[in-house]
């Protein structure tokens, strides 16, 4: 350990307060202090705490004036899109996953906090029939596209599965995979790599120390996956794999389609370099941010960043001018994902800044650390769809939002986004897709289920539970010749897995 030259680097940052207890840490803990610090450019730190903070006063002047609604050449919508042109978009997005040219990447660096749980969401069972987790769903997913790619090219063919995971959460996700040997996909086409931490800082500019051979640390936001392709050679690993198209997505989900091939056809056909998944937003201030357009440049906006006057605006057809909910579904070529990862692209992405009650170490306190009762400093956090700005050929894709959109994100003590709104999610869709196939569903007594409630504050869609293995279906096709005439009592669960020939399937 050079100390003294790092003593230097930081009393030249104004950041010497970080060695002020170097003294009494035992030899464990100066290695450990020295190894963080060490890595650190701590010049870019004071630079990136410097230009947020320009950032956050320049913000406070609304953008009413120059937030613009997405222009219609570049947006399309599953709700108006005839079924021959939707057949043309999944044909192409297949024919590419089956020449293996697609990868998936996931966004999983998150720990289940505000769930409850002291591991990765993607590690969490909402409750299904099934008892699967979020990642078993997906991997499952992928194996059944595969099939679905094969089926269309005749070869065999492969989808990686990226995985952009944290400090935090690396080394459970890694176990987790690992003791469920992959869900049945191959261990090479399953990567993990880690996104980078910022350190917090305070309102006065100076670092913050968490305990007195620890600095306090913190996700770089979902946007340091720009960064963390470059660091971690993932770009390089697509590249030898010859990639060309990527579905980027956040791992809460539970209705995520992965590498959907509509999606991706769509894109293509657009000759899109970047492409946004959306939903209609439901009312003027749902909190949720709107894919738009910003001085010519395409961004996401967030609902509090404009009045509600703008908000509110609706067009000739009564739809809201600003509409195009963001919910983190992403398509990117390499190209414009090497383009965007390249340092002196990345660096004009500009961080977002978050107070945060940061705990850090009190000398009142015996050097011990402390929670503090207001915010005390700022988290400094990029975002994935920040890139947005740097495409030269963007395209957004509506969706319904019942079919494709349920995020977990808190305990079921919250009102939305519980395990129990995704759990009910999956299940009336799976329900829905049964109904398409032309299954019924009756009382034991074999009285017939109604699709639609007859009476107000009926629900009678919650006495079915129809729950479909992703190895059986990816998105409700092939389900015809499995249910079509035949009559089911809640609950229901097709099934299927490595060892059998054909679904199985248990009701009642």
């Amino acid at each position: 350990m050079n100390i003294e030259e790092l003593r230097a680097r930081l009393e030249e940052a104004n950041q010497g307060h970080l060695l002020r207890y170097w003294d009494q840490l035992s030899d464990q803990e100066k290695l450990q202090l020295y190894n963080e610090l060490s890595h650190q450019d701590f010049n870019e730190i004071n630079e990136f705490y410097k230009t947020v903070m320009e950032n956050v006063s320049a913000a406070s002047k609304k953008l009413n004036d120059v937030i613009e609604p997405l222009p219609k050449e570049v947006c399309g919508r599953v709700v108006n899109t005839g079924p021959e042109t939707l057949s043309q978009y999944n044909n192409s997005g297949l024919k590419k996953i089956g020449e293996s040219r697609v990868a998936v990447l996931l966004l999983a660096g998150g720990q289940g906090t505000r769930l409850g749980v002291p591991y990765p969401k993607g590690m969490y069972d909402v409750g299904l029939p099934s008892g699967k987790t979020l990642y078993q769903i997906q991997a499952e997913k992928l194996l059944k596209l595969q099939r679905l790619g094969e089926s269309v090219t005749g070869n065999s063919c492969k989808i990686p599965w990226y995985i952009m995971t944290s400090e935090h959460s690396k080394q459970s996700t890694q176990d987790f995979f690992q003791k469920h040997k992959y869900f049945g996909l191959q261990e090479d086409d399953v990567i993990l790599f880690e996104q980078n931490l910022l350190p917090c800082i305070g309102f006065d500019g100076k670092i913050i120390l968490e305990k007195p051979h620890k600095v306090a640390l913190s996700p770089a936001g979902n946007g340091g996956l720009y960064r963390a392709l470059h660091h971690n050679g993932v770009l390089k690993d697509m590249e030898s794999r010859e990639i060309e198209y990527i579905h980027v997505y956040s791992v809460d989900n539970i209705l995520v389609k992965m590498a959907d091939p509509v999606f991706i056809g769509f894109c293509i056909s657009r000759g899109a370099n970047c492409g946004a998944k959306v939903v209609e937003k439901t009312f003027p201030t749902e909190a949720v941010g709107v894919v738009c357009k910003v001085e010519g440049k395409y961004q996401v906006v967030e609902y509090s960043e404009i009045t509600l006057k703008t908000a509110g605006k609706r067009d000739c057809n009564g739809r809201l001018v600003f509409n195009a909910g963001n919910i983190c579904n992403h398509f990117f070529t390499l190209d414009f994902l090497k383009f965007v990862s390249e340092p002196s692209q990345e660096r004009l992405l500009k961080h977002h800044v978050a107070k945060k009650k940061i705990p850090h170490v009190s000398d009142k306190d015996c050097r011990q650390t402390t929670q503090p009762g207001s915010p005390n400093g700022i988290k400094m956090e990029k975002f994935v769809f920040d890139v947005f700005l740097l495409s030269s050929s963007f395209a957004v894709w509506e969706v319904i939002r019942e079919d494709e959109f349920a995020p977990l994100k808190n305990a079921d003590t919250a009102d939305k986004d519980t395990p129990t709104t995704c759990r009910r999610a999956l299940l009336n869709l799976h329900h829905r897709y049964l109904i398409g196939a032309g299954a019924e569903f009756v009382y034991t007594d074999g009285t017939k289920i109604s699709h639609i409630p007859s009476q107000k504050g009926e629900d009678e869609a919650l006495f079915v539970e129809s729950e479909i293995s992703p190895l059986v279906s990816y998105a409700g096709e092939g389900l015809n010749e499995l249910v079509e005439g035949r009559k089911f009592v809640s609950p229901v669960y097709i099934n299927q897995d490595f060892t059998m020939d054909k679904p199985k399937i248990v009701d009642g």
